[in-house]
């Protein structure tokens, strides 16, 4: 994972609906009763809990502390460990991910692990940010510390590929993929664009020296205010999702 850090109790209020977005992909994965499942970027574990619903004996991994021990306060079998540096050795039936994998330095990394956790034709099922996803948000955090001398590309925890850099990241790992595509899904934002900023963004604010983080903060919703606010005051972020389905080889 890149050095985003992560509060549950802000998570949940502020990008709950993270979880409530994925549950369609669960239906995809269809797990069923006695398989072996590992949730990637599992979070407080709200996804993972609903796999296990399911029969199926589920463990979730993140890379951050906080969140698996939110995860299992759920009574979840949730571990702490980084994308890049999964141990599993063909371990797993399946390998579920939402909304965790842009979050992820190192994609090809991450998916050879992937790869080497999955049983022999074992699925891989995920959806993650795509190319496109929260681009107005992005361009205007990056434009309001390029007018502070400070370089927001560089900064990025992001990566949104597209169809072609994921299918080929992923056959070079040793997937084959079945299903693989991009769509646009304008997502509500329950505590407007403050809050969303202040959960997803924070390499970016955190780039600006304390004193001057509210301005900043201030200055980039200004610019947004245009695009993804509604008449009602209604606030919804520009994401583009990828979503896949693939098979270890």
């Amino acid at each position: 994972m890149n050095g985003q850090s992560w509060d549950p109790e802000t998570y949940q209020r502020n990008a709950g609906f993270v979880s409530e977005l994925g549950t369609p992909l669960i239906a995809r994965l269809d797990p069923r009763p006695g398989e072996r499942i590992l949730d990637l970027g599992c979070g407080d574990g709200v996804l993972t809990e609903r796999l296990a619903e399911s029969g199926a004996e589920v463990v979730g991994v993140d890379a951050s502390r906080e969140q698996v021990e939110a995860a299992r306060q759920r009574g979840l079998d949730a571990r702490v460990m980084d994308g890049r540096a999964l141990t599993f050795k063909q371990e797993f039936d399946a390998v579920f991910s939402n909304a965790a994998l842009h979050w992820m330095s190192e994609p090809a990394a991450v998916l050879r692990n992937v790869h080497a956790a999955l049983k022999p034709k074992g699925r891989f099922i995920g959806e993650m940010g795509g190319q496109g996803n929260v681009a107005t948000i992005s361009d205007a955090l990056v434009a309001a510390l390029a007018r502070r001398g400070i370089d927001g590309k560089a900064l990025s925890p992001w990566f949104f590929p597209d169809v072609d850099e994921y299918t080929r990241l992923m056959e070079e790992a040793g997937f084959r993929v079945a299903e693989i595509g991009l769509f646009v899904r304008p997502t509500p934002l329950p505590t407007g664009i403050e809050g969303w900023l202040e959960t997803m963004a924070r390499t970016f604010l955190e780039a600006v020296a304390p004193a001057e983080r509210q301005a900043y903060l201030e200055e980039v919703i200004t610019d947004l205010e245009p695009e993804l606010r509604d008449a009602e005051g209604q606030w919804t972020a520009d994401y583009v999702r990828l979503r896949f389905a693939a098979f270890r080889r």
